[in-house]
């Protein structure tokens, strides 16, 4: 282990002025990107309710609801890892719970996991503008690897939402998929605009610090031995997720959806 850990050492002084290697961008759902993906949907859920409250600027509902009281209306926009676990731990809640979504594949999927138990909707303006009408707690959840999120949800169906409803950018640090966000810190998190709370912050993790280092070092470990132990040439050739989370190297810029987010052209990455 302490030899594992001096040749991490190692890593971290040679590698970065010669590549970068991304978590986010390196593709293997069971480990890396999944963790931080359910960081981030567990946070989303949590400080929605937060924010949901009055004392916080929120509407005064309760996310579940109570005996003879109507639960909140949760919409989640994005099926994927986020869209699903936060689905989960709103439904755990007892709140009210739709998925939009453009795959019917993943649609399909999700009421099958969900038992019927989650409302999916096809995504289109129309479908997502007369949603977010009804709702109380928006989670943005679309996230696309690498590249700039889409902007879904327009100034205009912001301003038809209820007063006091809450909407929660996950994709915030990916440029956000709502038209009125921009960043937020942890000291100062939220915003109005048109009557409604806006939660932004860009690493909504850092406010569970303990849980979430964690959390990344399990999932991340694994690969940083292996670059420590076989140097980034032979690790990218024997490890495909290790390559295709290669950012930059030697100058250059090797992710497709990191070139087309910054403006640069890019080009496979050829180890020399």
């Amino acid at each position: 282990m302490e030899r594992a850990k001096r040749n991490a050492r190692a890593v971290m002084a040679w590698a970065v002025p010669s590549a970068c290697v991304g978590n986010p961008t390196t593709i293997n759902p069971s480990s890396v990107r999944k963790a931080m993906q359910a960081k981030q949907k567990s946070m989303a859920v949590q400080v929605g309710a937060q924010y949901l409250e009055a004392p916080n600027g929120g509407r005064g509902i309760l996310l579940g609801g109570v005996p003879g009281v109507a639960p909140a209306n949760v919409l989640i926009l994005g099926g994927g890892v986020v869209g699903h676990n936060s689905a989960k731990m709103a439904i755990g809640l007892g709140a009210h719970v739709t998925i939009i979504d453009r795959s019917l594949n993943r649609l399909r999927e999700l009421d099958d996991i969900f038992n019927g138990q989650v409302v999916t909707l096809a995504s289109n303006v129309f479908t997502v503008g007369e949603t977010l009408k009804l709702s109380d707690l928006v989670i943005g959840a679309v996230l696309i690897p690498g590249a700039s999120a889409p902007k879904i949800v327009r100034r205009q169906m912001i301003a038809n939402m209820k007063r006091g409803s809450v909407v929660v950018d996950v994709a915030i640090d990916q440029g956000g998929c709502f038209e009125t966000s921009h960043p937020t810190t942890h000291t100062e998190p939220v915003y109005v605009v048109d009557g409604v709370l806006h939660y932004c912050v860009s690493n909504m993790p850092a406010a569970v610090p303990h849980t979430a280092t964690f959390a990344l070092t399990n999932a991340t470990f694994p690969y940083l031995l292996e670059l420590a132990n076989k140097g980034l040439e032979r690790a990218c050739e024997e490890h495909p997720a290790l390559k295709v989370g290669v950012n930059t190297y030697k100058g250059y810029v090797t992710h497709p959806g990191v070139a087309e987010s910054q403006g640069r052209s890019w080009k496979e990455l050829a180890p020399a």
